[in-house]
């Protein structure tokens, strides 16, 4: 025979006052006899029985004496009687903002095992709340509202600041799990070059190293899934003064996408404020600062003197699959970053030479 234990939450509190009356009537003491022994007014003695009033460890002590129950079990008893009644007003309250639960990817974050699925709407929203670590709605609005312009203008036709806001918020709980070194601007820069010669190995090796010496400098390194309404490679954003967050996708499935996507974001840790966030997307590459942390990525991926020395050698008819290659192993980077930026720059045309790209896709679309 199996054993099965169902949680019950009670819709209803209980006063440790109903507990106090059946003792007094097993007594045979009346509420104004109880308070005669006690000192305490009959009004307050009453409120107490009816659950207006609470029971304070002073008078717990004193119903200990008289009635021989423990102030430590009716305190206990006091405790579980407020703590119900906070959770009935908190559920009425929640319940009042059921709607919004309709904003976010609830079956993306089931999926990806970011929440459990609860059938009733009010735990669902409650295990929202959890995983967003906020206690309500207004809380909520209170942190992620300053983010709000930033995702609408990433890209308005697809994107959903909701499910953005979700896949951040999965970013900064996996990167507390990362213990990282206090940060360390010298020291993340030499880990750049070092990581530099791990894009010619795959993510079995490369995400574990990069994280590992990232976390060195003080920064940590996150892959977390996309899904729609997230038209997102990248993400930057201090977790404190001594820790950022470099959260990647993998939204363009290429190693050129994704290695360009990391120094991009590693050029907002170096270049830039420490209060703002900085998303990657299709639409965010008008702003100096983007245009800054683009010029940071495509000329530390590829040194801009190497670059022109290279191309001036050729023209879009002749740059072939040799000296492509050629090119790549000299700067120690893979091939399909070297052909992503010549697509980009209109050196070559964006079909030609895809074949040295390569392509990365998530464990569970193996």
């Amino acid at each position: 025979m199996t054993n099965k234990y169902y949680e019950f939450t009670p819709d209803y509190a209980v006063p440790p006052g109903a507990t106090i009356l059946e003792l007094l009537e097993h007594l045979n003491i009346t509420q104004a006899q109880l308070a005669e022994r006690t000192g305490r007014p009959k009004k307050t003695i009453n409120e107490i029985i009816k659950g207006k009033t609470a029971i304070t460890p002073e008078t717990a002590l004193q119903f200990e004496k008289v009635l021989g129950i423990s102030a430590n079990y009716l305190l206990r008893l006091e405790a579980n009687y407020q703590e119900t009644l906070a959770r009935i007003k908190e559920k009425k309250s929640l319940e009042q903002n059921i709607e919004w639960l309709k904003n976010f990817p609830i079956k993306e974050m089931i999926k990806n095992k970011w929440i459990r699925e609860c059938k009733d709407k009010v735990e669902q929203l409650d295990e929202l709340l959890k995983f967003f670590g906020v206690s309500s709605v207004d809380a909520w609005d209170s942190i992620w509202r300053k983010y709000q312009v930033l995702f609408r203008k990433s890209n308005i036709a697809k994107t959903n600041p909701y499910a953005i806001a979700s896949w951040l918020r999965r970013g900064e709980i996996e990167a507390n799990n990362i213990d990282c070194l206090p940060y360390n601007k010298d020291k993340f820069k030499e880990v750049l070059f070092d990581i530099k010669n791990l894009t010619t190995t795959s993510p079995e090796v490369f995400v574990p190293q990069m994280q590992m010496l990232c976390a060195k400098a003080g920064v940590a390194v996150v892959f977390v899934k996309e899904f729609k309404g997230v038209p997102v490679s990248g993400a930057t954003k201090w977790l404190s003064s001594e820790k950022a967050l470099i959260q990647l996708s993998l939204r363009y499935k290429y190693n050129d996408h994704l290695w360009f996507s990391f120094y991009h974001e590693a050029g907002h840790i170096l270049l830039h404020d420490k209060k703002s966030l900085f998303l990657e997307t299709n639409e965010t590459s008008e702003t100096n600062k983007e245009k800054e942390a683009d010029r940071f990525a495509a000329n530390f991926l590829i040194p801009q003197r190497d670059y022109i020395e290279f191309i001036k050698k050729f023209d879009s008819r002749n740059i072939s699959r040799n000296a492509v290659i050629s090119f790549a192993n000299k700067l120690r980077i893979a091939p399909g970053i070297v052909v992503g930026r010549l697509q980009h720059d209109r050196l070559i045309p964006y079909s030609y030479l895809n074949d040295l790209k390569v392509k990365y896709c998530w464990t569970d679309e193996k």
